[in-house]
């Protein structure tokens, strides 16, 4: 593991603070600018941790979030998916490359075909798969994000849940 103080752990302490002000926006397009932020620290941040595929992986989330404030719709979707898939299969360096990969294109499969509980659900299990590479690769300020943002989204698919088996029942 990288020394606590190391300028790779400080850039993965900034994508950790742009990662928590990302998510506490209100506003989409903030949260767009804000995650885009936070994944242009991530770049710098695995870059300097030696780990290309995740480098790569992140790219591809840094032009996803700058196009989805402006596109949306099945084909960006999907264009993002393949070169998520490219850029990984370019980079792959081991087993340990496929996570930032399938968190990509689960990411990305979550947020242009989904919503709600199970674009929710989606995201979560691509936020473990992050959370795992980053414990693998001893990212501090990565870990932490990442298990701040699990614990989360798994609050909210929570809320969500109960909030849908309350519609459900009878008289609800």
């Amino acid at each position: 593991m990288a020394a606590f103080t190391s300028p790779a752990q400080w850039l993965g302490y900034l994508a950790f603070a742009l990662g928590v002000a990302c998510f506490a926006q209100s506003n989409d397009r903030r949260f767009k600018l804000f995650m885009a932020g936070e994944c242009a620290a991530y770049i710098g941040h695995f870059l300097l941790l030696g780990q290309p595929t995740a480098v790569a992986s992140t790219s591809v989330s840094l032009l996803r979030s700058l196009a989805a404030l402006r596109w949306r719709g099945p084909r960006v979707g999907l264009s993002f998916m393949a070169l998520s898939l490219a850029l990984g299969g370019v980079f792959m360096h081991g087993a340990l490359s496929l996570l930032p990969i399938a968190a990509s294109c689960i990411g990305t499969f979550a947020l242009f075909f989904l919503q709600g509980l199970r674009m929710r659900l989606l995201m979560l299990g691509g936020t473990l798969l992050w959370l795992v590479n980053n414990l693998c690769v001893g990212s501090i300020g990565g870990s932490l994000l990442e298990l701040v943002l699990a614990v989360t989204n798994a609050r909210t698919c929570w809320r969500l849940h109960q909030a849908s088996q309350v519609s459900k029942a009878p008289g609800g």
